[in-house]
């Protein structure tokens, strides 16, 4: 939902130039609001080759199977906030580990941030936003939830050593070139 107030003065926003494009301004006050991304970190998490997933109890895409993830809060380290993700919907305790990427769906607000993990010894239990978690062998995944999760799985094949079909940043809307200027 966009903001139609001014978080400073309370007057009504309205569009107009402002840092080189169109944004949302106050009519009274002249405060630029900025439309900031959402930042998700997930963990592409194995024990014994296998990579845990969950399915998800939540829109978007409720029922569809994921990588352990999720919204990092304000001021939260993004490591900690992909380990504290993992335990909240699996149960199981990772060791994060090297970053995978940096993904982004075509018109899409969230950029999300990908670590390849390790899973402890713990059995996975389903936290409240999953209705199913388990362990899948790679070459055994069922269908992912987000455009962009191939090309995570791509990277953490890649670093796996195991290759894959899409290289990374491959995957729509998630690699952009910029013009210099």
């Amino acid at each position: 939902m966009a903001a139609r107030f001014c978080v400073e003065c309370g007057a009504a926003l309205e569009e107009r130039e402002a840092f080189g494009r169109s944004r949302p301004v106050c009519s009274a006050c002249g405060h630029v609001h900025f439309e900031d991304p959402k930042v998700g970190v997930g963990v592409v998490a194995t024990r014994a080759g296998r990579i845990l997933l969950t399915r998800r109890n939540h829109e978007p895409r409720m029922g569809m199977w994921s990588f352990p993830a999720g919204f990092v809060d304000a001021y939260e380290n993004v490591v900690a906030a992909a380990a504290r993700e993992a335990l909240e919907e699996t149960g199981v305790h990772v060791r994060v580990g090297p970053l995978l990427g940096v993904f982004q769906e075509a018109g899409s607000r969230v950029v999300f941030i990908a670590f390849a993990a390790e899973a402890g010894a713990d059995v996975p239990v389903c936290g409240d936003e999953c209705l199913d978690v388990r362990y899948f062998a790679p070459d055994e995944l069922p269908p992912l939830a987000f455009d962009t999760d191939g090309a995570v799985l791509d990277a953490w094949r890649t670093l796996a050593g195991i290759g894959g079909a899409i290289a990374a940043g491959d995957a729509a809307g998630s690699s952009v070139e910029l013009e210099s200027g």
